[in-house]
């Protein structure tokens, strides 16, 4: 991987993992276009996710703190209960991950057939969410938590985007739009430091001698940067309503890569 590649695929790592567009897509896509297997560089991969991870919490510091004050004052607060929501939202994710990590690693091989497809339901549900309507918004309860867990899990097949599907269901959902953006970007941090955590302890690095130092750093901070600018605009148009654009883009997108695929 050189210096070009890394900083490409840090900057669509940094774009998409925010904005939903699907960056499990778009990898897929760029390593087709780029011929660099991201899923194989195990280094590079923990790098981008865990810049993403790091841009998260720059932006929702003030959240973060104030979750743990409350957390640590040993009782049922509003804070205590966002952080028992996020773990509740883990659980469909986490099983996911425990039982069927080998069969979602196999979806990621490349094809833009399904690729396109999940790009199209991505497509769907952002539409969906602004022609359901509902009078009054309502903040989310513990079943409403699980649900967008589930829309989470989903999001591990390559062209849905995580951040689309739980905000397209939030919003289905009739949840307050701030509270939905802040839920779903808070809700992956743990699975993300979870999946680098267990690449770091049981992967195996012993190939990866091919990736240096620079395009490392180069792609961490890429991702970092372009993270912070992608997750502030995203949560702007959540609450302007301006999602009409990326449901266009992800179904011009997976239409193109599914026209590339049968031609």
């Amino acid at each position: 991987m050189d210096f070009l590649q890394a900083l490409i695929l840090g900057i669509v790592q940094g774009l998409t993992e925010f904005l939903p567009v699907s960056s499990s897509g778009h990898l897929e896509i760029g390593k087709v276009l780029l011929g660099v297997d991201v899923e194989e560089s195990l280094s590079f991969s923990v790098a981008v996710h865990s810049a993403t991870v790091l841009s998260t919490i720059v932006v929702f510091w003030k959240d973060i703190v104030a979750l743990f004050k409350g957390l640590f004052q040993f009782k049922w607060n509003e804070e205590t209960k966002f952080v028992a929501l996020i773990l509740i939202s883990m659980i469909p994710v986490g099983i996911v991950g425990v039982f069927f990590k080998d069969s979602v690693e196999g979806f990621f091989d490349g094809n833009l057939l399904l690729v396109g497809f999940m790009l199209l339901v991505t497509a769907t549900l952002l539409t969906l969410s602004m022609v359901i309507k509902h009078k009054q918004e309502r903040d989310i309860n513990f079943f409403d938590a699980l649900v967008i867990g589930i829309a989470q899990a989903l999001a591990v097949m390559p062209g849905i985007s995580r951040s689309g599907a739980t905000i397209a269901t939030g919003l289905m959902l009739g949840k307050r739009r701030p509270e939905v953006a802040r839920f779903s970007f808070l809700m992956v941090l743990l699975p993300i430091l979870g999946a680098n955590f267990i690449d770091i302890v049981s992967g195996d690095f012993s190939s990866e001698a091919g990736v240096g130092i620079m395009p490392l750093a180069v792609g961490f901070v890429s991702a970092f940067v372009v993270g912070l600018f992608a997750c502030k605009l995203m949560i702007s148009l959540i609450k302007q309503k301006r999602l009409i654009w990326f449901a266009i883009y992800c179904a011009v997108v997976g239409s193109i890569a599914i026209a590339s695929f049968i031609l």
